[in-house]
């Protein structure tokens, strides 16, 4: 396992298949302040989130809710998507799916059940954020993808899934309401979603 400062990967110097992957990172002790995912052949770990994030995805969550589609539940504890198609395993920041996608005692979930995700960047992550992420959320036919650029400080929402990603997207600063279509057809107040100013924020 090599170990980088910014974002650490473990990959193998052979051909590793997607199932391979997925065993590895169930036995991988994952470092304290790490969550790890399955990106581009590689299982990449990343830094946990900073402490106003918390802040954030409890305002996504609590203006989503009310407007999730019946059957279905939000949140942002840690799980573990799974897409083979794609080779990708991805615990997003924040995610709705249907309850009974939960009813199960595996830890790979079925990331084609998703109707909703949502990405809050960081230094190490925000690459794959804009465009690995959209690609496969896009072909997984997730209806909304929401990145939430906490370095640019703005808000993309993105969907009409397709084969090569998204069709249709819209970006709005933080500080501004962000319209979020269907299944949610509402608007997302931002206000809320900047760094805290002092305090060693970055």
């Amino acid at each position: 396992m090599t170990l980088m400062t910014e974002r650490p990967t473990m990959s193998g110097t052979g051909p590793r298949n997607f199932e391979a992957l997925l065993d590895g990172l169930d036995e991988l002790v994952v470092p304290v302040g790490y969550k790890a995912e399955i990106i581009k052949g590689n299982i990449v770990l990343s830094p946990w989130s900073k402490g106003y994030y918390h802040r954030v995805m409890e305002l996504v969550c609590a203006q989503l809710a009310p407007a999730l589609p019946e059957g279905h539940t939000i949140g942002s504890a840690p799980f573990l998507y799974v897409f083979p198609q794609d080779e990708r395993a991805y615990g997003p920041d924040i995610h709705a799916a249907p309850r009974q996608v939960y009813e199960t005692a595996s830890n790979r979930l079925d990331g084609e059940a998703l109707s909703f995700v949502a990405e809050l960047t960081s230094a190490s992550t925000r690459d794959d954020d804009l465009t690995d992420k959209v690609e496969v959320y896009g072909r997984a036919g997730i209806p909304v993808y929401l990145i939430l650029d906490m370095q640019e400080e703005r808000a993309t929402v993105l969907w009409t899934p397709s084969a090569k990603g998204y069709e249709s997207s819209c970006t709005k600063p933080f500080g501004e309401e962000l319209y979020i279509p269907a299944p949610f057809d509402r608007p997302l107040d931002t206000t809320g979603f900047r760094a805290p100013r002092g305090n060693g924020a970055a």
